[in-house]
């Protein structure tokens, strides 16, 4: 059959990209060295530029699942007080039923 692909991890992809874009090595002899196609090399170029900004937002995220996180406790809390509330408002109809007052 033929040949298997191989995949590349994230951090290899960048750190290949590094040395196009940073180390100044020629596409034609960086595809050489890994056993890439330009088109793949290219490809990654264009997805890293495009989606580069996720590697700014890491402190919007957690700053966003720490407000997340505080939002379910609260959620939470307000349940509890809720089942709380059912749990009075239950047992002062069954005390008004028994003096006679409902």
């Amino acid at each position: 059959m033929g040949e298997q692909r191989r995949t590349f991890s994230a951090e290899d992809k960048v750190r290949i990209l590094r040395e196009h874009l940073v180390e100044k090595v020629p596409v034609s002899q960086l595809c050489d060295k890994h056993g890439l196609n330009p088109n793949v090399l290219y490809r990654w170029q264009k997805e890293f530029f495009e989606h580069g900004a996720v590697a700014f937002e890491r402190q919007d995220n957690s700053r966003a699942r720490k407000f997340e996180a505080k939002i379910a406790a609260l959620e939470a809390k307000l349940a509890h007080k809720d089942e709380v509330i059912a749990e009075i408002m239950e047992s002062h109809v069954q005390l008004k039923k028994s003096l006679g007052e409902l």
